[in-house]
């Protein structure tokens, strides 16, 4: 990896030969101020020409170009969408979805995230592949679900498919109400185990990265995480949660690609 280009995480038991991946952090692009400094989000108030240009630092990272990147308008929704061809256009309007699928070599996959767990899904045997943006909303509506049938539905197989849960806010810095905990029990049963009781009276503390490998077990799929908290590491990733705590108007958006070369 050159050093001119950003850093990213990978997990050090999945580097497949011919998909590339990685889990960028706030570090090694252009925007300033709040947005210091690869924001990815067109979404935010970021200058879209810094915004683009860091979307194609990290593109170049991974050994792609910004006209291969396919991006999303998240909503916190449980739709997986199957893509063939980029769109990275800061004027076009983007698919409402929260997750993308492919089997088309040459495109990077791109999802968004300030607090909400990233997760990428590899199947190298029948080339199949896909990123989700997994909040509370899309945990518990059933995006990693809807992500593991869409590749399926592109030839993937359950036994071969492997996923990375990235970096995302941590039980210890997550309180949440229990209207969120009702509706992960709805959603699974057996979810209390990731809750504890905070301090607070009535309030939660929510293993969101937990919820979502439960999930990902649901669906036979075998995973792997990478422990971080966005929330604590200000120096390394945006979140949205410290951001509202801190009085800030916005924040950036970190970016999680995967592709096949």
């Amino acid at each position: 990896m050159m050093t001119s280009l950003p850093p990213y995480l990978i997990h050090d038991a999945f580097q497949p030969e011919r998909i590339r991946y990685g889990f960028f952090t706030r570090q090694g692009g252009v925007s300033q101020g709040l947005y210091d400094s690869l924001n990815g989000g067109f979404g935010s108030s970021d200058d879209n020409a810094k915004i683009a240009q860091n979307r194609g630092l990290a593109a170049a990272a991974l050994g792609f170009t910004s006209d291969q990147i396919c991006g999303l308008y998240q909503t916190h929704s449980a739709r997986a969408h199957h893509v063939t061809k980029p769109d990275n256009k800061p004027d076009s309007k983007p698919v409402e979805a929260d997750a993308l699928v492919t089997k088309t070599a040459g495109l990077a996959l791109l999802i968004l995230t300030a607090d909400c767990v990233p997760v990428v899904f590899a199947d190298e045997r029948n080339g199949v592949i896909g990123a989700a943006h997994a909040g509370w909303r899309g945990a518990t509506s059933g995006i990693l679900a809807e992500t593991v049938a869409a590749m399926c539905g592109l030839g993937a197989e359950r036994e071969y498919i492997t996923a990375i849960i990235g970096p995302a806010i941590q039980q210890q810095s997550y309180q949440v109400s229990a209207d969120l905990r009702d509706a992960a029990l709805t959603y699974d049963d057996e979810a209390a185990a990731c809750f504890t009781i905070d301090d607070e009276p009535g309030k939660y503390r929510f293993d969101l990265t937990g919820f979502v490998g439960r999930c990902l077990a649901q669906e036979d799929i075998a995973y792997h995480t990478i422990q971080r908290d966005t929330y604590s590491e200000e120096d390394h990733f945006f979140s949205h949660r410290r951001a509202t705590h801190k009085g800030e108007p916005d924040t950036g958006r970190l970016m999680t690609i995967i592709g096949i070369h």
